[in-house]
């Protein structure tokens, strides 16, 4: 669960500004990651629409929750988690998506559901400073091995997908057999290395631990790894076992712009605006054309393109238990 809290400046903006007709607001993480899915979605969705697309974030599923009860929803559209994405729409937290307008044939069906579609699709992968280091570690067995790897290592610090199963993948549980999760394995696993662990809580902390080589390897989303690496530091990325999930695009329940909204989610999941996202982050795109989009080069750096031991994620199980497993994860980690 990413917990954030949108800037005092764009909340008061937001909501002491009066939104134009032709206004709606989308809504995301922040950082590069926001910045590519303006330049890559919302600029081109104004030029062709007309509709100005103002941008707030981070995104706070609190701040969901209380806009929904309280009727007065100011974002139209939403990047969330793929879990958090299947449990809202289950608990009455979203509009259903209109496909009539979005055009789901061409879109990967794992990141589909009545009240979401992907946004991209992501990888956590092992990720090393080779200069900082003698040996960078290649498995999870490995980022778990303080003998062999000493020094600390940096992990995911929410409770979603990624890190228990990086945690029993390192404990010899094959991938078949990860769900349902044991969690009295997993979290006696991350005991033993829990004194060396560096918590990262959103992208851009992942790729400073690792450039200060305060945490010089640990488990990251693939994308940090390709924007380390293009800052030239010497990143190595490991995709073994890459464990996978997906961002997911929502509109809250009482949207007041569902019908720019369902228009914008077209745009932003075509083929084109895919490609574009990914070319800028790599990030894997969720339309399943937007690969002939994109030079070779491009294309075999993705998460969908690291398939020989890869593992999916499984965003059902995680939206049917994610409260019951972020109440343990945040005591295990107060302890």
């Amino acid at each position: 669960m990413r917990i954030a809290i949108a800037s005092a400046a764009t909340a008061a903006l937001l909501f002491t500004t009066p939104l134009m007709a032709a206004d709606m607001v989308f809504t995301s993480w922040g950082g590069t990651t926001q910045d590519a899915q303006k330049a890559a979605w919302a600029d081109k969705f104004t030029a062709e629409s007309g509709i100005n697309v103002l941008q707030d974030g981070p995104t706070d599923y609190g701040k969901i929750k209380a806009m929904v009860e309280a009727k007065g929803v100011t974002w139209d559209v939403v990047d969330v988690e793929g879990d958090y994405a299947a449990q809202a729409g289950k608990a009455g937290m979203l509009e259903k998506l209109d496909f009539s307008v979005i055009d789901k044939t061409k879109l990967d069906p794992r990141f589909v559901t009545d009240y979401s579609v992907g946004s991209f699709y992501y990888s956590f992968v092992i990720g090393c400073n080779a200069d900082a280091v003698a040996t960078c570690p290649k498995s999870w067995a490995d980022l778990f091995d303080t003998t062999t790897f000493p020094g600390k290592r940096t992990f995911y610090k929410w409770s979603a997908p990624g890190v228990i199963e990086a945690a029993l993948l390192a404990d010899g549980v094959a991938p078949d057999k990860l769900y349902p999760l044991d969690l009295d394995r997993a979290f006696k696993k991350l005991d033993t290395i829990k004194a060396d662990i560096v918590w990262w809580s959103g992208g851009a902390q992942s790729q400073q631990l690792l450039a200060s080589a305060e945490a010089p390897f640990g488990s990251v989303w693939n994308g940090r790894m390709t924007a380390l690496k293009e800052s030239g530091v010497n990143a190595q990325t490991s995709w073994e076992q890459n464990i996978t999930a997906a961002d997911s695009l929502v509109v809250p329940k009482g949207a007041a712009n569902k019908e720019a909204a369902m228009k914008f989610i077209a745009l932003a999941t075509s083929a084109q605006a895919q490609a574009d996202m990914a070319k800028a982050t790599g990030y894997a795109p969720v339309n399943t054309e937007s690969a002939k989009l994109m030079d070779a080069e491009t294309v075999k750096t993705l998460p969908d393109q690291q398939t020989a031991s890869q593992v999916n994620a499984d965003m059902t199980y995680w939206a049917d238990n994610r409260d019951a497993i972020g109440e343990r994860w945040y005591a295990w980690q107060a302890q």
